[in-house]
């Protein structure tokens, strides 16, 4: 039974808003997500998660004229590292080769304040993630006391765009190394338009880790997958994560979403969990997938199945 169906037709929480992520702690929401512009890194605050609508938009950073901050600001992050505000983000280089744009890498801006709103966030340079190529949509999670980095990054001798990635956190800004690959795309699904494996985010239920991703080109094609790792196995043994075959979550055409995706997580007031994620609201696109700005922040609130299983789609 769809939203609409049960009365609950899906709006916008926010518009314009692509790759959103929010984040609760010790009763304040935290909101950052992708501008159309691409051009800079926006924080909102607010005591409650329905606030976060009309919430200040502050300008945390803004690109560089030139270099490799200079184009294409893509998926920030915020999270609590280390006693600090971190907020991960994708950039590329503006210049003649148009290639540039395209050559992400990951980055990370830091705040030492209590309150993220004050103070400055400074830039403490790019994550090393122990090989040189497009890598991008950073996200971090604590399992079982032990803190990982997940992130897409592509590696030439697969197939593909982009592949998943996982690594063990040495503080904020570094990683064990070598990293270890955790999906690539291998399914019809996954490989529509663009072979992609992307946007990471995690969830922690019954003791179960899932990872959450998103795959194929970005219009109605979108969908999300997930992989999961069972209490007490190792996130860094590859072969104990689960991948589901089938996506689990695709267009609705019922409740006008399409291509949703590049989600996170949060609670509401009552500690139920709710899926964030961005879906444009027709097929296609108006113009490009990058100039169309119509990619909405969404919010769903996350089912489970009497075996604690999650369900995303309506």
């Amino acid at each position: 039974m769809s939203d609409r169906e049960r009365g609950r037709e899906l709006k916008a929480f926010i518009e314009q808003r692509a790759d959103p992520y929010i984040l609760r702690k010790d009763g304040w929401y935290y909101f950052t997500a992708s501008v159309p512009a691409f051009d800079r890194v926006i924080l909102r605050k607010s005591r409650t998660l329905s606030g976060l609508a009309g919430a200040e938009e502050k300008v945390i950073w803004v690109r560089h004229a030139e270099g490799p901050l200079s184009c294409n600001i893509w998926a920030p992050e915020i999270h609590f590292v280390d006693g600090k505000w971190m907020v991960y983000f994708a950039a590329a280089r503006a210049g003649a080769d148009e290639k540039g744009c395209y050559d992400h890498r990951i980055y990370a801006l830091e705040n030492p304040n209590a309150d993220p709103f004050e103070g400055e966030f400074s830039e403490k340079g790019r994550i090393d993630t122990g090989w040189e190529s497009f890598s991008l949509d950073a996200t971090t999670v604590v399992f079982e006391g032990r803190r990982f980095f997940i992130w897409a990054q592509r590696d030439f001798d697969i197939p593909g765009n982009s592949n998943l990635y996982i690594a063990e956190m040495k503080n904020a800004l570094e990683l064990y190394l070598p990293a270890v690959r955790l999906s690539v795309p291998e399914y019809e699904w996954e490989c529509q338009g663009f072979l992609v494996n992307e946007g990471p985010s995690c969830l922690i239920h019954q003791g179960n880790l899932y990872l959450t991703y998103s795959a194929s080109a970005t219009d109605e094609r979108y969908a999300m997958g997930l992989l999961r790792l069972r209490p007490g196995d190792d996130p860094l043994n590859a072969a104990a994560w689960e991948k589901s075959p089938v996506p689990v979550m695709v267009t609705e055409t019922e409740n006008g979403l399409y291509g949703p995706g590049h989600n996170s997580f949060t609670v509401d007031e009552d500690g139920n969990d709710l899926l964030v994620f961005h879906a444009r609201p027709y097929p296609g696109f108006q113009g490009t997938a990058l100039s169309d700005p119509n990619r909405h922040c969404f919010l769903r609130r996350v089912r489970y199945t009497g075996a604690g299983e999650p369900v995303f789609q309506a």
